[in-house]
């Protein structure tokens, strides 16, 4: 198991260096970022965009291209649409945005001639490092997927656990989240929680061990699982996967361990995708946008052995 992101980049050497096609590549938080990944021997790059503006911004970082290809394109829908064929076609092995609005740049992952659709639901994953927690914890869906429905759910986790097991998490652990951890009738999604967990023991969902509702505490505290006297639930304070039941809820506690936990380290990938997506934000640090190139690494890394 990689209990942190220094693991997994050392996972990453081991299954060899992968290639990322960067969509629209001319800012300089990303090519810091995919320098870093370069330095570490995690990535290669294939930078598409705007040439001129790619080197000027090099330059300015002390970066050295040689080595680098860049696709001249500086319309930058045109260069999304360059830059996903390349991972569609094989020539890359995963696909990241650069400085483009992800409304286009998600264009570009669905487009049905060069895209990466596999027929499957898309969903985010963010995995967390804190201090503190034993393991790496997976939280699904906080970014894209808005108020996902049961079937949703089940596709969300079909769409997260090959993440966990990529990064060496055998049978991970999926806590349905939920503000209590019983059933309640007037709380619907303590009702799907529960269904999920049924699914789950009867084969439907499978590859993993699924245990709702869970309320946070229960789902990563240990002493609190111990407190509350559950010692007969399936996760008692050891989930690896933190199953959301809205962006809203995923969202808040996102942004809340990345501006109000000290030490912590995060990496994020779009999954359901037939490459890894990196889908950072402008607010990410050059450290989050290095960890999530890695994590898609290893991911890819993954895929590539079950193709």
């Amino acid at each position: 198991m990689n209990n942190s992101f220094a693991e997994i980049i050392a996972k990453v050497k081991e299954c060899g260096k992968k290639t990322v096609a960067v969509s629209v590549a001319q800012d300089e938080a990303v090519l810091e970022a995919v320098k870093e990944a370069k330095n570490l021997g995690i990535a290669d790059a294939i930078l598409v965009g705007d040439e001129e503006k790619i080197r000027a911004i090099a330059a300015s970082i002390h970066m050295d291209l040689e080595g680098y290809e860049i696709i001249h394109e500086p319309d930058m829908v045109k260069a999304s649409l360059v830059a996903v064929k390349l991972a569609h076609d094989g020539k890359a092995d995963m696909y990241m945005k650069g400085i483009i609005d992800t409304k286009n740049f998600l264009k570009s992952v669905l487009d049905k001639e060069v895209g990466l659709r596999t027929g499957g639901v898309l969903s985010h994953v963010a995995v967390f490092e804190i201090p503190g927690i034993d393991r790496l914890l997976f939280l699904t869906d906080v970014a894209f997927m808005t108020y996902p429905t049961l079937e949703d759910k089940v596709h969300i986790i079909n769409n997260t656990v090959p993440v966990c097991k990529a990064c060496g998490v055998e049978v991970p652990k999926v806590a349905p989240l939920a503000a209590v951890e019983v059933v309640n009738p007037k709380m619907p999604v303590t009702l799907e929680a529960a269904e999920l967990t049924r699914m789950n023991e009867e084969g439907q969902i499978t590859g993993c061990i699924v245990d709702g509702p869970l309320s946070l505490d229960l789902a990563i505290d240990p002493e609190a699982a111990k407190h509350k006297g559950a010692t007969n639930r399936k996760i008692q304070g050891d989930a690896d996967i933190l199953l959301f039941p809205d962006i809203h809820a995923g969202n808040q506690v996102y942004k809340a361990m990345v501006h109000m936990v000290s030490g912590m380290k995060n990496g994020c990938i779009l999954t359901g995708t037939k490459v890894p997506v990196i889908l950072t934000s402008r607010s990410d640090t050059f450290e989050t946008k290095v960890n999530s190139i890695a994590l898609a690494a290893v991911v890819a890394a993954e895929m590539q052995k079950n193709a």
